[in-house]
């Protein structure tokens, strides 16, 4: 039995044959637009820019340098993170490749793109506000919303409840 072919994934980029190499360096225009396209492994309907742990794009001779900080330095994601990194531009005929650890400055959610809160909100998570919660609900859009638990899916977000439409929806804790 044949099968056919797998159908592309949006989002997933499939690595190019080993002996696959590229005609000129890609701008880093160009790689920064291959990056914006890697969802968030914990996140998948935002991205790794979206979210601005992406700090960095350089080439150091032949050498891509590609700077990332981790939301915190215990993040669980973080190999997945880098994986995802390395395997997405792998795919795009990157060859040499280094992903350097940046701690410092410490990541926090004022890295988040407007579209990345969108996104965020969009999906039925809310995004971080300075005051500490939810300014409304993601689903119904009321203000009368309340902490059900500190604690949520992700060790980054906060559980909560919205009052008016009695759906609980996630907090993207602001860091």
């Amino acid at each position: 039995m044949v099968r056919p072919a797998p159908q592309p994934v949006p989002g997933v980029v499939r690595p190019t044959p080993s002996n696959a190499r590229l005609a000129k360096k890609p701008t880093l225009e160009t790689v920064w637009e291959w990056l914006s396209a890697i969802p968030d492994p914990e996140i998948p309907v935002i991205t790794l820019t979206d979210l601005g742990i992406i700090r960095d794009v350089q080439w150091q001779g032949d050498t891509l340098e590609v700077t990332v900080t981790p939301t915190y330095s215990g993040c669980p994601a973080t190999s997945i993170i880098n994986l995802d990194i390395e395997t997405a531009l792998r795919g795009h005929g990157i060859e040499k490749l280094t992903l350097k650890r940046q701690l410092s400055p410490a990541w926090t959610t004022d890295w988040l793109t407007d579209a990345g809160r969108a996104k965020l909100e969009e999906y039925g998570i809310a995004p971080p506000q300075p005051a500490g919660g939810p300014q409304h609900c993601p689903h119904c859009k009321s203000t009368l919303v309340e902490k059900i638990s500190q604690f949520g899916s992700t060790p980054c977000k906060a559980q909560w409840r919205c009052q008016s439409c009695r759906e609980p929806f996630d907090y993207f804790k602001c860091i």
